[in-house]
């Protein structure tokens, strides 16, 4: 797909720090990477191409995940993550196939039809942010193998969205794990970066066929930049829960998701 090299004057680096710091900051406070906040600055403020912002939204996810697993390991060992295999493995055998389809359709579409899409989803995260993240942990919705048909089913939607966006997905996987799986809202948040990792992956290694993965060489030191502000905000951010209550902080962020969203679909 061609995509246009935009102008670099105003990727400096220290907005680029800050702005992932804040955006880290705002993803750690509702146990998020950031990324769906990241793509809208990366697109507006930084004026990188849909599919570039894309997969750099993508790398810096892929750091804030691998980062955010060890950050959490002192509240969810690792040992009671894997004891939770099952439900790990269920989600990721159709996250890993819609990952990979999700990235391929993103380096077919026309640049316009990226953004359109990438604005939808925008809007459809901030329904889920405030509707399925007050969730409390329960009885699963469903059990035996309709569950772990719905599981393949959801996982391979969200593996989709996660892809097109660069994100890492745990917007929809942690209201899946808690309504589908029952499962505690502090596992379920460990569980969705076991399951986003492989996916991240899975979704990178199909971008890097298409030539705008070239966008990550052409823009390494900024992108270490920025992905180190996403890590210390996303820390900082976590150190901050509950200071804000969720019935303020999630309506708050569906307002700039759908803000986004315009600012975005205008854009293409």
């Amino acid at each position: 797909m061609n995509t246009t090299i935009k102008s670099t004057t105003s990727r400096s680096h220290p907005a680029a720090f800050g702005g992932g710091a804040i955006i880290g900051a705002l993803g750690g406070l509702i146990g998020l990477g950031g990324a769906e906040f990241r793509l809208p600055l990366l697109i507006g403020a930084f004026n990188f191409a849909a599919l570039e912002a894309v997969i750099l939204n993508k790398a810096m996810s892929l750091v804030v995940v691998s980062c955010a697993l060890p950050f959490r390991a002192g509240t969810i060992p690792f040992s009671q993550i894997a004891s939770n295999w099952p439900i790990v493995l269920n989600l990721l055998a159709g996250s890993l196939i819609g990952a990979w389809f999700g990235a391929g359709w993103a380096t077919r579409l026309k640049s316009e039809t990226l953004y359109r899409v990438i604005s939808v989803l925008l809007v459809a995260i901030a329904v889920v942010l405030v509707l399925g993240h007050g969730t409390s942990a329960g009885q699963p919705l469903l059990t035996g193998n309709w569950q772990i048909v719905a599981g393949i089913s959801a996982g391979c939607v969200i593996g989709i969205v996660a892809s097109l966006l660069g994100v890492a997905g745990g917007e929809l996987l942690i209201p899946t794990l808690v309504l589908l799986f029952g499962a505690d809202i502090k596992l379920a948040g460990s569980l969705s970066l076991a399951v986003s990792l492989p996916t991240i992956l899975v979704g990178f290694t199909r971008y890097s066929r298409d030539q705008s993965f070239s966008v990550l060489g052409r823009n390494r030191v900024f992108v270490l930049i920025m992905a180190a502000g996403s890590v210390v905000g996303t820390f900082v951010g976590g150190l901050l829960l509950g200071i804000v209550p969720n019935s303020i902080l999630l309506p708050a962020l569906a307002v700039i998701l759908l803000l986004s969203a315009v600012k975005v679909w205008r854009h293409g």
